[in-house]
Order: structure tokens, then C-alpha cells, then sequence
């Protein structure tokens, strides 16, 4: 079984008509085709609700993939409603959009951080509003101020953000583009999605993005912290 992935095509997505194709051990519901985003790269799932053909509403409070190669995604019903759903079954699949477009704001906004601070990144974290990137930095001198007046002029230029589709050998053959040193992209699909902020920022990442970076709104540095001798932890949050 697979899911058809919609938000990878059009992160904008808010809703979809699907067809229940399987339950998991743990009372996920497998789709064949879905708008919510499962935990992935330090994203957070979506969370929303299920309804089925006769008007029944089954909240869902989280999302995650089932197997390694990112193909099948379980969604995992919040409070119990005693409604079970079965294989076969019609269901209109929603998406909680004001949390959803916040981290496609902020996941945005990490990407041009990454942009302004060319380092090796270590980790980083997607929330609806704040976020932060781990950079592999050997000397610190960073300055709050002066990041957030890079991000801003990037954010206030409205650069268009655009995805699009390349192998794994295209991958392999320029390696410069992974910026994530924790996380590597999967490899074995046979294709990588790239996000590219033009002008800025061009990474592999199966996250959801804004179309153009003056959506992302102000942002601004809230905290810079050392982690380790090399690590430096940048926050930033909606202002």
C-alpha cells in the first residue's frame, strides 16, 4: 500500500477526498491519498480531522510514515470518538490550515537562515511560531541585529519559492547541495524533491513552503545559544 503524497505538489492544499486503505496495529488510518503532512526533517505532522461520507467527524492529531522509504502515511485519530473507520471507507481529509500555513511561514524563513549563515547545519526544529537551526560553527561572533536585517531583506524582496524533482544520481553528483548534516535526504525512491528560494537558497527538503518569501512576515533573531564547542543554536520567532 502507498499514499499519494498531495502536499509535496501543492502545500496549499487544505482538503482531499480519499478512500481508507488499511489500519495499523496502533489505530492509524492508511489513505490512498492525503493533505496532511506526516513528522518528517523536523516539521511536526498536521493535525485536523477525517469526516466520512455520512457527516461522522474523526479528529486527527497527528500523522506519521510507516516505513522507511516515506510511501505510506498513518493517520492517528486524537480523542476516541468510538467511530472506527474500515478498508474501503470515503472520508473528506482536512488539514488544521492556520497551523499548517504558520510552518510553512516558518520552514520558509529556516531556509533563509540557512542562506544567511552558510554553515554546515546539525539540526534544527519547525514550530508554528518560532524555529531554529544548529550550525556547525567553529567561531561564534554572531549577531542577532544583523540576521535579522538579512532575513528581513530577503523576506521583503519576494522571491519566488518553486519545488521541483531530481534522482538520486543527480543528488549523488552534487552533494553541496545537503546542507544537513543529521538528517540525510532518502535515497532509494528513485527521486528528490528540491526547495528553491530563487536568488537565495536551492536544498533537498520534503517539507511545505510558502510560494514567495514576503508571505513569511517578520521575523526576527530571539536568541543565539552555544551548544557544544562548535554547535550555535539560532532561534528565530514571528515578531
Amino acid at each position: 500500500m502507498s499514499t499519494d503524497c498531495l502536499f509535496r505538489e501543492d502545500s496549499y492544499l487544505k482538503e482531499c477526498s480519499a478512500t481508507v486503505i488499511g489500519l495499523t496495529d496502533a489505530g492509524g488510518v492508511i489513505l490512498d491519498r492525503t493533505v496532511f503532512y506526516a513528522a518528517s526533517g523536523g516539521q511536526p505532522a498536521d493535525r485536523g480531522v477525517l469526516v466520512t461520507a455520512a457527516g461522522d467527524s474523526v479528529p486527527i492529531a497527528s500523522a506519521s510514515y510507516t516505513d522507511p522509504e516515506k510511501t505510506e502515511i498513518a493517520h492517528l485519530p486524537g480523542a476516541s470518538t468510538g467511530l472506527r473507520l474500515k478498508a474501503g471507507d470515503t472520508v473528506r481529509a482536512a488539514v488544521d490550515w492556520d497551523l499548517r500555513y504558520a510552518r510553512m511561514r516558518m520552514h520558509t524563513a529556516l531556509h533563509l537562515l540557512s542562506a544567511v549563515l552558510p554553515y554546515p547545519v546539525t539540526g534544527g526544529a519547525v514550530g508554528d511560531t518560532d524555529g531554529r537551526l544548529d550550525f556547525d560553527i567553529p567561531e561564534a561572533g554572531l549577531d542577532k541585529e544583523e540576521i535579522t536585517r538579512k532575513l528581513a531583506a530577503m523576506i521583503v524582496a519576494g522571491a519566488e519559492v518553486r519545488s521541483r524533482w531530481i534522482t538520486d544520481a543527480e543528488l549523488e553528483a552534487a552533494p553541496n547541495l545537503v546542507k544537513t548534516m543529521s538528517v540525510k535526504p532518502p535515497i532509494g525512491t528513485g527521486r528528490i524533491r528540491l526547495i528553491e528560494i530563487v536568488g537565495y537558497d536551492l536544498q533537498p527538503c520534503g517539507g511545505t513552503h510558502v510560494r514567495n518569501t514576503n508571505e513569511i512576515g517578520d521575523v526576527r533573531v530571539t536568541q543565539i545559544e552555544k551548544k557544544g564547542r562548535q554547535n550555535r543554536r539560532v532561534r528565530i520567532a514571528f515578531a
